[in-house]
Formats: C-alpha cells, structure tokens, sequence
C-alpha cells in the first residue's frame, strides 16, 4: 500500500489544527488504516517522554493515542521548550540539543529541515498515512525561506494541504482569503480544500458567506472546495496553547478545592487535568494569595526552570503563604520541579537554570536536589509501598507516568516506593513525586482523596474516575462530529493527491 499524507495548516495560532488532526487520524484509524501523526516543530513547555526515554510534544502524544499507536518522538522531532522571550531549548529528536535564540535557529534551517525529513521517513516507511500539523500561519511571508513547519513542510514530502479557519474569533472569511492570496502560486496550489471551525449558530445564516468566499477565489483563479463546517462542541480533548484558558476559568467550590500555584515557566499543566473530572473537587490555577489560603489542597507544579520560579515565589511572598497553610495542616503537593522547591535547598553547581549555585528551598521536606548537565527522561511504573497518612489503603497500587527533570534529588523522608526511594516522598501533609501523570491513575487518587475527604470528616466516595476510558469516549465523540460535519470522501481523494 502506498504511503499517503495531508497536511492539517491554519490561518493562524488556536485555529483548532491540533484536535483535527486528532479527529482525522481516529477517522483514518477507524476505517482499518495504520496512522501517525506528525508536527515537524513544536514550541511548548508541556512535553512526554515515549518509550524510548525521547522528549517530544504532547500534542502529538494526543494525536497518537486518538489513532491508537505509540507515541513516539519522531512524530515530534524538533521541540523548543521556551526559556526566555528570546531563547528557547531546542529538543532535537527527543534529546536536548542547545539553547539557541531565533536568529541562530534559522540560521541552522537546512539541518532542521534534514532532521524533520529523515522522521518523517520513517512514518513513511512504516504508516499507511501521515498526518501532519502546521504551527501558527503559513501567510507569515517573512518566514517562507526558512519554515520547516508549514509550506515548507508540505514541500520537502510532497503533502496536500487542509486550510482551516476559526469561526468563533470572528473574520473567518476574511482570514481564510488573505492567507491563501498572500502564498505563492505554488504553495498555494497545495490547498485542496477548507474546513471552517467552531460554529455557533444556524448554518443556513453562514450559507452565503460561504458561497460569496467561494466565488471570490474562483474570480482570482483559484478553485478551493469548502470541506465543511464543524460546529462548536464542548470537547475535553487536551490541545496546544490552551494554559491561558485555565488560568481563566476558575472552578466553583467543592468539598475540596486545589489551588495550583501557577508557575511563570509552568510545565505538564495537563498533570492535573484528570483531577479536573472528579465532581467532588475544584481545580485552579492561581497566584492569589487569598485563593492559596483558601484551598484545601496547594499544588506546586513542575517547572522549565524551578529557581528561578522558586525566586519568584520568594519575591511574591507566596513561599511564605504556603509555610503557613502547610503548618496549619493544609495538604501540600509537590510535581517534578514542585517537589525541589519544597526540599531544603536547590544547587546548581554548573549554573545551569541561575548564577546562583544554592538557593533555599521552602524546607517542608528534607530533601536535597542537585541541578545535573544531563536531564532524566524515563517512562515509570512504580508499586507504592507506603501505608500510611494520605497514602493508607493505596499500598500495592500501581502507579505509572513519566520523568523528566535536570535535578536529582536525595532524601531523607518517608519514601512511597521500594525501587526508587526518591521517587516520591510523604512527610506527614506533605506529598511530593517526580512523576507526571501521577493523578491519572484514578485507584491511586480516589483513595488519595478520600483520605483527605475523611481527614476533613467528609464521607468517602466510592466511585474511580476512569481518565483512559473518558479520553476514549471523548476521541469517539471527536470522531462522530467530524464525520457528520466534514466531506470524509473528499479529504480521502486529497490524499491520493501530489503536486510535483
């Protein structure tokens, strides 16, 4: 079977490229096709580790498991991981390569176009169909010479183009004009067709838009079948670029309410989707002081760079705030760069995230962690072998998510697991883990939240929210809208297409 592809591009960031793609690659995987995803470059903090201990995006890692295939980080070859406005660390094949700013990164585009050819090969050597992502607009004219993410993307596999707008911003038609006046002839004769996202509303009042946008393009020359419309639906599929939404949207209260300090280089917020789902809990994200003190729960996330959103913490006042409420017996939490922080101290002894070689830690656990030159990328499955506090009745639960941190850390607390005793800690309300994902696995967090339900004197709930099951059910869901919305025969005869 010969090998085809099509490339899901947008007019712009937060078009909704990501979830199609994840909904056309379950369509593909449905109807008997081995699928994989591909976005050539990525920029997020938030990132995986597969199977081989390689880094790549999560955005791809929600598109493999929509098409039921391994994750892996030739789906995602170049990631660059923000460290400033100016610079970003650039994870190349799954390992970090250097930090480069944008100036020195596009001067190094002919090998990041080889690096993002050769992944691609081996998709095409092992997939019946590649889906490819774009990254914000292929209209950015000034980057034409040097992308790797979209038309050039598109031109160094000979891929089919899908162009989708957002509705919901408003300025669809306009936007989806302009981007496709503003190419050149040759890219813009790999658009084979629009999709047009997010619509609220009844679509006979979009009819006319439609046609009119259509006779525009076909008075230049150009003839680019509308594929559909899909109508806004509430969908709890994780997407790219979406943080600034959660900080948005604050949860009423619950039983129990959990406040995630919301870091400046926050990384794996999605850690904390899962928890998202339980009726009994409220989830936000926050630097208020008084919402801190408020909550039952206070989260330290991991972090892209933990000093200096240690220092932070420090200047805000907020490493004080959590000292109080954790003397007060409020439940601390601790992920990745969240557990260093509350250790006693943080060294850098090859200045790596500060000039700083020691900073203090909140000292709420008696834990050291030393800032390494090589990062720590594993997959982990872990059995918890502590009984006690928060954690009584989850001995001999499985746990499993993944690593990835700079810092090694020593202990001398309570450890929670027998192979890697500083894995995981538990000092009395304290609770700290290197592995994101830990709260996915719901035997582990229901009976972890019942514990503090009964510690509070509320009733225990018997009911173990199945996150595996309900991404399943959502990716269906995903599957049913864009079939009954989009023209699924004519995306299939895009594929067959090549433009050489």
């Amino acid at each position: 079977m010969r090998h085809k592809k099509i490339m899901i591009q947008g007019t712009g960031s937060s078009t909704g490229k990501s979830v199609i793609v994840a909904g056309l690659a379950r369509i593909f995987y449905k109807d008997g096709n081995k699928v994989a995803p591909y976005k050539s470059q990525n920029m997020a903090l938030n990132s995986y580790i597969d199977e081989d201990g390689l880094e790549m995006g999560r955005a791809q890692v929600v598109q493999a498991e929509a098409c039921n295939t391994p994750p892996r980080a030739y789906m995602n070859p170049i990631l660059m991981k923000p460290n400033s406005d100016n610079d970003s660390q650039i994870i190349l094949e799954g390992i970090p390569y250097k930090n480069m700013n944008a100036k020195e990164y596009f001067k190094n585009t002919e090998y990041f176009k080889s690096i993002a050819l050769k992944n691609y090969k081996i998709i095409e050597d092992n997939y019946d169909i590649g889906i490819l992502e774009g990254g914000g607009s292929p209209a950015e004219m000034n980057l034409r010479d040097v992308d790797l993410v979209n038309m050039g993307m598109a031109e160094l596999i000979d891929s089919p183009v899908i162009l989708v707008g957002d509705i919901e911003r408003g300025g669809v038609f306009a936007s989806l004009y302009g981007t496709v006046l503003m190419l050149d002839e040759k890219d813009r004769k790999r658009i084979k067709g629009i999709i047009i996202n997010k619509f609220r509303g009844d679509i006979d009042l979009l009819t006319p838009g439609i046609e009119d946008l259509t006779n525009r393009l076909l008075q230049a020359g150009i003839d680019i079948p509308i594929l559909g419309v899909i109508p806004w639906v509430p969908l709890n599929i994780e997407e790219e670029d979406v943080l600034t939404n959660k900080f948005g949207k604050n949860q009423e209260k619950n039983d129990l309410n959990i406040a995630v300090i919301r870091l400046d280089k926050m990384s794996n917020y999605t850690d904390f989707d899962a928890l998202s789902y339980y009726r009994d809990l409220s989830l936000n994200f926050t630097l208020s002081k008084s919402e801190i003190c408020e909550a039952d729960i206070i989260i330290i996330p991991g972090s892209k760079n933990t000093i200096q959103d240690l220092i932070k913490l420090k200047q805000l006042g907020i490493d004080k705030i959590i000292i109080e409420q954790s003397k007060k017996g409020k439940i601390i939490v601790g992920i990745c760069g969240g557990y260093q922080i509350l250790g006693k101290e943080i060294l850098d002894p090859h200045m790596i995230e500060s000039k700083d070689k020691v900073i203090k830690g909140l000292g709420l656990l008696d834990v050291t962690t030393t800032m390494e030159k090589e990062k720590q990328t594993f997959q982990t499955t872990e059995i918890i072998t502590n009984n006690t506090g928060l954690l009584k009745g989850c001995m001999g639960c499985s746990v499993s998510g993944y690593e990835i941190h700079q810092g090694v850390t020593e202990s001398k607390e309570s450890s929670i697991f027998k192979n890697k005793p500083n894995l995981g800690v538990l000092k009395d309300n304290v609770f700290a883990t290197y592995i994101h994902g830990v709260f996915d696995n719901s035997i582990f967090t229901r009976t972890f939240i019942n514990n503090i339900r009964i510690s509070k004197g509320l009733e225990p709930i018997d009911d173990y929210f199945d996150f595996e099951k309900f991404k399943v059910d959502e990716y269906d869901k995903w599957e049913n809208t864009l079939r009954n919305s989009l023209d699924i025969e004519k995306i299939y005869e895009i594929l067959e297409k090549k433009e050489k």
